[in-house]
């Protein structure tokens, strides 16, 4: 299979908080960048560099080499890949589809299937880092999918992130972010647990900081995150209401293959609370408002 060229065209779908930054990354790699959103306003920054506008996912699929999706929920990546005016049905033929959101990994599975009957090649890459990852492009991306369609597009990948690695076959890149994203849950109450105490025994919480997250206790919630907390900065890196859908998909595939996450289905339960509350479009350090 050949490589993308730099200069190819790429479809983005979805310009929102880690995609807008994941467009310009594209752009200033040399390739040339077609975007669609549902709320168009969303990319009016990236119209303004050079990225090309359409008014339907079908439109931007008959018009570039790859597409890359980066949206909200499994229903959004269902409808946006298999429904009547998908991708899949729109896109050309060797067309490469490669979706970024966090996912199902049954619905990598049969995207994959279906877009293998238009002769296009799928990957399912889901992302780590937040906004300040995307930013940086120094994402840490998890792949699923055929090896040679991922040798094909690793180029494209590392104009987004660092860490690149292949996990196996389609799927495999989304059970990798839910084990990111459950190691992720228990290590959140982790970190608010120990900055409330700090408050509550009378330490400055920066100082703390300092001590402890160079230490067994480093992680990068702590480093990247706490700080937001200490400074009363809850808006989103990434989404309460979307770390809910992602533990969701974490807890039932956890069950289906007969394991207790007892740490998972705990932190849902107080960020549902949150969501419950109003926080769901703040960013997920604003678990502290629970212990707070």
């Amino acid at each position: 299979m050949n490589s993308i060229k730099q200069a190819a065209a790429i479809g983005f779908i979805g310009t929102g908080v880690m995609g807008k930054s994941m467009v310009k990354n594209l752009i200033k790699a040399g390739y040339k960048l077609h975007v669609y959103s549902r709320t168009k306003s969303k990319a009016d920054e990236l119209l303004e560099i050079g990225a090309v506008w359409h008014d339907t996912p079908a439109e931007l699929a008959r018009e570039v080499d790859a597409v890359i999706t980066m949206v909200g929920y499994p229903s959004d990546v269902e409808e946006i890949y298999l429904g009547e005016k998908g991708i899949v049905r729109n896109a050309k033929p060797q067309t490469f589809l490669i979706d970024m959101t966090t996912s199902s990994p049954s619905l990598a599975k049969k995207i994959e299937q279906k877009a293998k009957l238009y002769q296009c090649c799928t990957l399912d890459a889901p992302v780590s880092g937040g906004d300040v990852g995307a930013r940086e492009a120094r994402l840490s991306i998890m792949v699923g999918g055929e090896q040679d369609v991922f040798d094909a597009f690793k180029s494209v990948f590392e104009a987004l992130g660092r860490n690149i690695v292949y996990q196996g076959q389609a799927g495999a890149g989304q059970h990798t972010k839910m084990c990111n994203q459950i190691a992720i849950a228990s290590n959140m109450m982790g970190v608010c647990e120990a900055l409330i105490y700090a408050k509550k025994a009378g330490l400055d919480q920066s100082v703390v900081l300092k001590s402890i997250e160079s230490g067994a206790a480093g992680s990068w919630s702590l480093s990247n995150l706490a700080p937001r907390i200490i400074n009363g900065d809850f808006e989103p890196g990434f989404f309460i209401k979307h770390f809910i859908k992602d533990m969701g998909i974490a807890i039932q595939a956890a069950d289906e293959m007969g394991i207790e996450t007892h740490g998972l289905k705990l932190a849902k339960s107080l960020y549902d609370q949150l969501q419950e509350a109003g926080y769901g479009n703040k960013g997920t350090q604003a678990l502290y408002h629970i212990y707070k």
